[in-house]
């Protein structure tokens, strides 16, 4: 039952209508599961304004990796992961993998719930710098990349919108291709931490918790913008609506009632609060090098 809860996530935008079998007009879903690794793989595809109307997102390809055991410390586990993030992210790439990258990691290093994209940042191999100095040569005998990267901070850090510093690096620096990293907003507390979006179609920051600014996509800055995002964060109502709603369904509520009653929880002082969980600043660092790893084996040292 969906109480217009915030979520980044086009597959639990899917999730929403009544029943998961039901046909959206303009909307594909397909899956995919490595078993051996415990690691979904599911695809929303919007390929019309009437898919684009339904699941209130942009047309294009959303790609969402769930694996469950993200969240624990444990190498072997992770590099699958990586690996899958990497493969995933050549094919919306394409030919732009073996191009000029801007990667991006946007949100606020003081707050650890939106400090993945520069935490990814801090771990990536940059190499512009390098084949600027030593030239193509150099970028070819040693099989490199050509990337470079920032963590522009917010709004509140910068007093200019992230868009806009962004615009300003690629008039200057002219890449063929952005990667931008954030932190996102999810619907269920299971996919924190434990599940990777991948989209074709760019990021407004901050419109996960309501908090919109200028959009980082291909309309405005001119090149094939891919968003990655994992997240975070889930909209407290969620939660209390979701253990009120198990309660009053067990107890012999209508439908008409649970919703009443939800819609009333929503109108109350919790509309701008959300939760993470208590171990966020560790979880958050060890889901940054698995990110990085992926970015740095799809453009700074393609095989």
């Amino acid at each position: 039952m969906d109480y217009g809860i915030r979520t980044d996530l086009a597959l639990e935008a899917r999730e929403s209508f009544p029943e998961d079998h039901v046909e959206i007009k303009g909307v594909v879903l397909t899956e995919e599961y490595d078993k051996k690794n415990k690691i979904r793989v599911s695809t929303v595809v919007i390929k019309d304004e009437r898919g684009a109307r339904a699941m209130q997102k942009p047309i294009g390809t959303y790609i969402t990796i769930e694996a469950p055991e993200l969240n624990k410390s444990d190498e072997d586990y992770h590099q699958p992961v990586s690996d899958t993030i990497a493969n995933h992210l050549i094919k919306l790439a394409g030919e732009h993998t073996k191009e000029d990258v801007l990667i991006v990691g946007l949100g606020n290093r003081e707050v650890t719930p939106d400090a993945l994209g520069p935490y990814v940042v801090d771990n990536l191999f940059v190499t512009r710098h390098l084949i600027k100095e030593y030239g193509n040569e150099f970028k070819m005998k040693n099989r490199l990349g050509n990337v470079s990267a920032i963590s522009p901070g917010v709004m509140g850090q910068t007093g200019m919108e992230t868009a806009e510093i962004i615009k300003g690096i690629v008039e200057e620096t002219h890449p063929k291709l952005i990667i931008v990293v954030d932190a996102l907003a999810a619907r269920s507390i299971n996919r924190l931490n434990t599940t990777v979006q991948l989209t074709d179609t760019g990021i407004s920051p901050g419109s996960g918790i309501g908090n919109n600014r200028n959009a980082i996509n291909e309309e405005t800055l001119g090149i094939k913008v891919i968003a990655l995002g994992v997240p975070t964060v889930v909209d407290a109502v969620t939660i209390v609506a979701d253990t009120l709603t198990q309660y009053m369904e067990k107890t012999g509520f209508e439908e008409n009632e649970i919703d009443q009653f939800v819609s009333e929880i929503r109108s109350q002082q919790m509309d701008n609060m959300f939760v993470t969980p208590k171990n966020i600043d560790e979880a958050v660092k060890r889901i940054s090098y698995t990110v990085s790893e992926a970015l740095n084996s799809c453009f700074a040292q393609p095989v």
